[in-house]
């Protein structure tokens, strides 16, 4: 018997979290030996009666975090990236608070730089140890081990989508049998096979062994869902509910939290709504605009203001009303990149514009006419990374014909923004442009975090270098 095969007899989940928590302990401790070597060439500094007392704060605040809200939980179709922030997260707190113990407690001779080596060593070994984890635990899947038997009571839209997403990819390791409903008619585009209806659910749960059913009814079922809890209870079959949240909006993302026990839906959540989150993100933004007006501007703008006085009459800079955060007007800046005209706060630039200089036409390719807002950055208006500002009267245009316009609204606007590194930058030329804009700059709303700002910040220079077709 092949290997993988064995340990998927084994109930190995019953004791992940023990034996997830003493590899973590393991792999920590193994850095702190790592650290050692890299900053004095042996372990000797380690014995001292102050690292003793380090390394076991590390271990226990470590193990704390561990088992604080279940960070230890590996889902079975979650990302590498989400594993990635969270360790990150964790990773951040541990250091803090190591750090503030070595403060308190006056440890000057603890190495700092062998607490910088520590956590470089173990934030790699912990990445790779989930990375080959989740290779292993799909490879496991994909050959029919370590699944779950599901099935799906409710034959519709809901259920149909939870199908999907259960049965797109082996590795995930749900093993899908069919429907259960007292339907007669479905729709067309249902695709699940109907195994029965209600009263053959119990039959059916204890014959094929099943592990979860999804129950996908809608509330006005209240005495079959009652009689299904019942029934799963009874055979220690784990029962979840996918509750039909599209009833009520069309948000692919919302969040439920609680007010003491009461529970509270919201169409979707809102990372910089936490004034912690959005310190992280103004502290950056400082940094990085001013690192680019010290850097950049001081030998940039004499060249580009030289060249824009040259080749036409008129100021530097373009100064325009746009709608910012909460709707309200700021006053936005450009390098001026067309000739003066009635049309600049009426009419969108478009491809082969004749009010475009012909240096203008360079800037607006290259983005150098974007630099000035971040003055606007260090000033608050803005921030490096949004949904890009548009004139006050084209955001009442289609905030009037977009009905979730507005919502992108609820943060700063940037200089660059995740609809743009997708290609919807520049001119609109249709209401489905602006529409499918709108969707990104709502998915970057709701799925905000500083590491999604840097990779927008990549993509923006590599996509400067390499040209963009919109770009115009």
């Amino acid at each position: 018997m092949k290997i993988s095969q064995k340990i998927s007899h084994y109930r190995l989940s019953r004791y992940f979290k023990l034996l997830f928590v003493c590899f973590d302990v393991l792999l920590l401790n193994a850095s702190i030996n790592l650290s050692a070597l890299a900053r004095f060439g042996s372990l000797e500094q380690l014995s001292s009666r102050e690292e003793k007392t380090v390394i076991l704060l590390m271990n226990l605040i470590w193990i704390g975090l561990l088992l604080f809200r279940n960070s230890y939980r590996m889902i079975r179709i979650e990302r590498i990236e989400s594993i990635l922030k969270r360790t990150i997260n964790k990773i951040t707190i541990h250091a803090a608070l190591v750090a503030i113990f070595v403060v308190f407690l006056k440890y000057a001779d603890i190495s700092r730089l062998r607490l910088l080596y520590f956590y470089l060593f173990f934030f790699l070994l912990i990445m790779i140890s989930r990375y080959l984890l989740m290779k292993a635990l799909k490879e496991i899947r994909a050959k029919g081990y370590n699944f779950k038997k599901i099935i799906i009571v409710g034959a519709n839209d809901t259920g149909e989508r939870m199908r999907k997403i259960l049965a797109k990819d082996l590795t995930y390791g749900y093993r899908f049998l069919g429907f259960f409903d007292d339907k007669e008619v479905v729709s067309p585009d249902f695709e699940g096979a109907i195994l029965g209806g209600f009263d053959s659910i119990e039959d059916f749960i204890i014959k094929e062994k099943i592990d979860e059913i999804y129950v996908a009814l809608h509330i006005d079922k209240v005495e079959i869902i009652n009689k299904l809890v019942k029934i799963c209870e009874q055979n220690m079959v784990r029962i979840k509910f996918i509750p039909d949240f599209q009833l009520y909006t069309k948000s692919s993302k919302v969040e439920v939290t609680f007010y003491e026990n009461t529970p509270v839906l919201m169409f979707r959540p809102e990372p910089l709504e936490f004034a912690s989150n959005r310190l992280v993100k103004k502290v950056f933004d400082i940094l990085f605009s001013t690192a680019v007006i010290l850097l950049i501007f001081p030998w940039l703008l004499p060249i580009v203001a030289l060249i824009i006085k040259l080749e036409s009459p008129g100021p530097v800079f373009f100064r325009q009303q746009r709608s910012g955060r909460d709707n309200q007007a700021f006053m936005c800046f450009k390098f001026r990149s067309m000739y003066l005209n009635d049309l600049a706060h009426k009419k969108q630039a478009g491809k082969g514009d004749s009010r475009i200089t012909k240096f203008g036409a360079f800037i607006r390719k290259t983005s150098i006419d974007e630099l000035p807002q971040f003055f606007n950055v260090f000033w608050g208006d803005m921030s490096v990374v949004g949904p890009r500002p548009h004139m006050v009267n084209l955001a009442k245009e289609y905030s009037e014909l977009i009905n979730n316009y507005l919502v992108r609204q609820y943060t700063k606007p940037g200089i660059t923004g995740w609809a743009q590194v997708n290609g919807f930058r520049g001119e609109t030329k249709e209401l489905s442009d602006m529409e499918n804009r709108v969707d990104y700059d709502i998915w970057y709303i709701e799925n905000w975090s500083l590491l999604l700002d840097i990779k927008i910040i990549v993509r923006t220079i590599i996509n400067i270098f390499k040209g963009e077709e919109n770009a115009y």
